[in-house]
C-alpha cells in the first residue's frame, strides 16, 4: 500500500516543498516505470551536491603534500566525479540520459574534519533536473579519494552526501543549506 507524504517545513531542517500525492516512478499497478517528461518544456536546470571524506590528519597531510603513491588524489577524483556524472543514467535505474552543459567538481582539504569536502555543480537545459548527476559526481569523487588513499588509511569514512540546492523545473527552487 502506498501512502502520500506531505512536508511543508522550511526551517532548514527538512523539506521546503510539498511532495506530490503519488510516486511518479510507479504506474497505476504499482510497477516501476521511467517518467515521461516529453510534455515538459526545456528549461535551465542546476543542482549542487556536497559530501565529505573523513580521514586521519596524517592521511590528509599526505594528500596535501602530494605523497600518495597512486598520484594526485584531488585531480584524479575531480576527473572521476565529472566522468561519473555523465554516466548517471547507466548507474541509476529509471534516470534519464541528459545532455549536461556544465559539470564542476571541487575538492577542498578541510583540517576541521579532517578530510576532503567535495562539491559538485551540474547544469543542463532539459526537461528534467540534474540532482542525481550532482549526487553521483560527489559519490564517485569520494570513492576515488578513498581508492587513491586507502594504502595510507583504510578507516576513512565517506559521509553526508546530500543535495545542497536545485534550481529550475516545475517544482521550483530548493535550498537545503
Amino acid at each position: 500500500m502506498l501512502r502520500s507524504l506531505a512536508f511543508a517545513r522550511n526551517d532548514g531542517c527538512g523539506y521546503n516543498f510539498v511532495m506530490p500525492n503519488k510516486l511518479t516512478h510507479l504506474d497505476q499497478q504499482g510497477r516501476a516505470r521511467m517518467v515521461d517528461v516529453g510534455h515538459k518544456p526545456e528549461t535551465e536546470r542546476m543542482a549542487i551536491a556536497r559530501g565529505e571524506v573523513w580521514m586521519k590528519k596524517e592521511t590528509l597531510d599526505l594528500i596535501r603534500a602530494g605523497q600518495i603513491r597512486k598520484g594526485d588524489v584531488l585531480t584524479v577524483a575531480q576527473i572521476a566525479g565529472i566522468s561519473g556524472s555523465k554516466q548517471t543514467s547507466e548507474l541509476i535505474p529509471l534516470c534519464h540520459a541528459l545532455p549536461l552543459t556544465k559539470v564542476d567538481v571541487d575538492l577542498a582539504l578541510d583540517d576541521s574534519l579532517p578530510g576532503v569536502v567535495i562539491t559538485a555543480t551540474v547544469k543542463t537545459i532539459g526537461r528534467t533536473g540534474v540532482e542525481m548527476e550532482a549526487l553521483t559526481a560527489v559519490s564517485v569523487a569520494a570513492l576515488t579519494v578513498y581508492d587513491m588513499a586507502k594504502a595510507a588509511e583504510k578507516t576513512m569514512r565517506i559521509q553526508n552526501i546530500r543535495l545542497v540546492e536545485k534550481h529550475g523545473g516545475q517544482s521550483g527552487d530548493v535550498v537545503n543549506e
